[in-house]
């Protein structure tokens, strides 16, 4: 042990020397305190000795080593020349720890010497036990501390300021009952007194506040030494333990849970294929309870077959469980129950891996597929139901684009015809000659052709028109005898139609699906007809008010009838009596969605053999629509104030034609690009009304009115459009958004007329 003497002289460190070295001590002499505060190994002593005599303040010294903190473990011992009580208590009070009487052969230095060592021995095994305490204290993660049995701490971790927030000043300068939450302090109180009869407690849970406000959970072991009246605990923080113990069992009862409630089968079995669990779906659909099924091989319990060979299909939990990954079953797989029948099933088997990636298990899923392999069949035969809806829906859409195309040419035909019967009366009111007579008869029965012709395009043109709805005030006479003309080839040649109608009300619909309703109506009439029998058959249609006042339509036939037991499905979606083919079975579902759309409703009667009869009944039109409903009559033509400017703007040149004919009292401009029109109106010729088509190659009739409404807002406000109808979306939608009037293909000359002298009077 290294030694510094200070302010001893040559004779008695002589003999303090042979006296430390015969404990081993080592010994250097220095001059003063200020030499051993520099002294280069100052951290490795353990011994000074200092002698007090005159000329040499030891009380001095002492005090300057005790500052420095090389010295704070090194002990002091203090030689004096008398027992002078006050110096040497002034000695002891400034750092000494020791002191001995100057006496020859220092036999009192050997004493106090070997007194010293004992103390310093001693002093070294607490010295190394405390610094193991405070290492302890350091490096623990778990909450230690040591309290009194008053309830306050007397020295705690720094893990608590870690965990808590508190530091240890601000955890001892209060009771401990201060950080515990306020439900748990009587159970804390409670736990504590079993500390007062030296009970160690054990596994006692509160909760702790930090100093952030949150509480933390910590669970404890108390030991009391009621000797020192002291307390040893060691806390944990076992909040996050706890939420996860609390997650993994919500997680486990949510999993039980969910594997009772979904609709699939689950069975989960160990690596060597034996059930560990089966839910209550699989324990339907196999038969099995699973009491019944624990610990059995999972192959006793899950029988599968192919439903084509009837042979046993492969074990998908057996190849699971040896290679490792998903796999799914094949198509057409029956499950065999436990009392033989048998269900079409879908299934995935999956594998259950430990934390090294070893497969522990598998876990099989499975569900009924009967309602969708019955579907699967409903499927393939709708998809070929719909095959043919879409070439019927096809076939509509072709319909009113030849509408369209034989508007044009049969606008300029009747057109002619009634100018040609004009020319005919002209000379003398009427013609009296036999030979012009016979001209007038066949220009009147041309003219009845095409009126013919019309009646069947305007048909066409309703019937097909585009999806979207269209409701207006309409006569629903007027619509049957539309679709009469359109389904008569399929009514006259297996029966007689007879009309039997009576005063009914205008009705809001939509003219195109209400029509769509009594053709197929009409259709389903004449095929239940055979033919060859038409005078002993008949379709009626007849219409009526009921005492409602709504409009009644009922249309009977003598066909073949409906059975019974089909009569309930009559209105289902794909349901059809035809062979494939022949019908989608879409009709009369499709009737009913219109029909009952519009507020109405429709029903029917059948016998097999008689005949059927069917109903439709439809809200009458509210008054206040009847009069925007109802069309009107053209105006009389007034007096002609002076000839009109008129511009026909239509991509058909016999269209452009035709009119400059029908109005050749009015100075007519005829173009057949909108471009061109455009730029002639916008040069500022003056028209007093604007003929245009709709449906134009290169600039459309929509586009030419919105040039106009830029660039000649009064011009646009002229513009009459003619059409022969097969419009998209986009053009019902802007026709439907401005004021400007309409005039259908094939027009009437004196409606054309008329209109022309109404502009020209309002432009006058």
């Amino acid at each position: 042990m290294r030694t510094l003497a200070i302010g001893l002289d040559e004779d008695r460190m002589g003999g303090i020397a042979a006296a430390l070295s015969e404990f081993s001590y080592s010994v250097v002499k220095v001059a003063s305190s200020a030499h051993a505060l520099v002294h280069p190994d100052a951290e490795s002593v353990r011994l000074i000795v200092l002698h007090q005599r005159p000329g040499f303040d030891a009380a001095a010294t002492c005090r300057h080593l005790r500052e420095a903190p090389a010295y704070t473990r090194a002990a002091i011992v203090v030689m004096v020349g008398s027992a002078d009580a006050p110096l040497i208590q002034g000695i002891l009070d400034a750092g000494a720890d020791e002191f001995f009487f100057d006496t020859p052969g220092d036999t009192a230095f050997r004493v106090r010497l070997r007194v010293m060592q004992r103390l310093f021995e001693r002093g070294a095994t607490h010295r190394e036990a405390s610094d193991d305490l405070d290492v302890l204290f350091a490096v623990t993660l778990d909450l230690l501390c040591i309290g009194g049995l008053d309830g306050r701490f007397r020295r705690v971790s720094p893990s608590w300021t870690k965990t808590l927030g508190w530091s240890a000043e601000q955890l001892c300068s209060c009771p401990w009952l201060d950080f515990v939450h306020p439900d748990d302090r009587q159970r804390t109180i409670d736990a504590a007194s079993q500390l007062d009869s030296g009970a160690t407690v054990i596994a006692f849970v509160n909760r702790y506040r930090c100093s952030d406000g949150r509480y933390r959970l910590l669970e404890w072991r108390v030991v009391p030494s009621i000797e020192r009246g002291l307390v040893y605990a060691s806390a944990r923080d076992v909040t996050d333990e706890r939420a996860q113990q609390e997650a993994l069992r919500e997680l486990a009862q949510n999993v039980t849970i969910t594997l009772d409630s979904i609709g699939d089968g689950v069975i989960s079995v160990d690596g060597h294929g034996a059930i560990v669990r089966i839910n209550p779906v699989a324990e339907h659909l196999t038969g099995w309870t699973e009491r019944d099924a624990l610990a059995q091989p999972i192959a006793d319990v899950f029988r599968i077959i192919d439903a084509h060979t009837r042979a046993s299909a492969f074990d998908p939990v057996a190849c699971v469980l040896r290679e490792n990954r998903i796999l799914s079953l094949s198509n057409d797989t029956l499950l065999v129950r436990r009392d033989g029948t048998e269900v079409p099933i879908a299934d995935s088997c999956a594998p259950i891996r430990d934390v090294d990636g070893g497969v522990s298990g598998a876990v099989l899923v499975f569900r009924d597929i009967t309602a969708e392999v019955s579907a699967k069949r409903a499927q393939d035969l709708a998809q070929q139901q719909l095959v043919f809806a879409d070439r019927m829906a096809s076939v509509g859409t072709l319909a009113a684009g030849m509408a369209h195309e034989i508007n044009n040419p049969l606008a300029a035909i009747v057109a002619n015809l009634d100018l040609v019967v004009e020319e005919l009366h002209e000379p003398g009111g009427g013609s009296s000659s036999a030979g012009l007579r016979e001209l007038e008869d066949m220009v009147e029965d041309a003219r009845s052709g095409a009126e013919r012709i019309k009646k069947i395009v305007r048909g066409l043109k309703t019937f097909s028109r585009a999806e979207h709805e269209l409701r207006s005030v309409i006569s629903v006479n007027e619509v049957i005898e539309l679709a009469i003309t359109m389904t008569i080839n399929e009514i006259r040649h297996r029966t007689r139609l007879i009309r039997d109608y009576a005063a009914i009300p205008l009705v809001h619909a939509d003219d195109a699906r209400l029509g769509q309703v009594f053709i197929n109506l009409l259709v389903n009439a004449a095929h239940s007809i055979p033919e060859g029998h038409i005078d002993d058959n008949e379709i009626r249609i007849l219409t009526s008010t009921d005492r409602d006042g709504r409009a009644v339509v009922e249309i009977h036939d003598t066909g073949e009838g409906i059975p019974p037991t089909l009569l309930s499905r009559i209105f289902d979606p794909f349901f059809t009596t035809k062979p494939v083919g022949i019908g989608a079975g879409l009709g009369l579902a499709i009737c009913h969605n219109i029909i009952t759309g519009m507020g109405g409703e429709i029903s029917v009667r059948s016998t097999v053999g008689k005949g059927s009869q069917f109903k439709i009944i439809l809200p009458a039109a509210p008054r206040d629509m009847l009069g925007a409903g109802s069309p009107s009559e053209p105006a009389s033509p007034g007096p002609t104030v002076h000839r009109a400017a008129v511009l026909v703007v239509d991509d058909e040149p016999s269209v452009g034609v035709t009119l400059a004919r029908v109005l050749r009292d009015h100075r007519v401009t005829v173009q057949t690009r909108a471009q061109d029109a455009l730029e002639l109106v916008c040069s500022g010729q003056h028209f007093d009304v604007i003929f245009s088509d709709i449906m134009m190659p290169g600039m459309s009739g929509k586009q030419f009115y919105e040039q106009l409404a830029v660039r000649c807002p009064e011009a646009a406000e002229k513009v009459v459009f003619i059409s022969g109808g097969a419009f998209t979306h986009v053009e019902d939608g802007f026709l439907d958004s401005i004021p400007n009037e309409r005039l259908e293909k094939p027009f009437d000359n004196k409606a054309v007329r008329t209109l022309v002298q109404r502009f020209a009077q309002r432009h006058d």
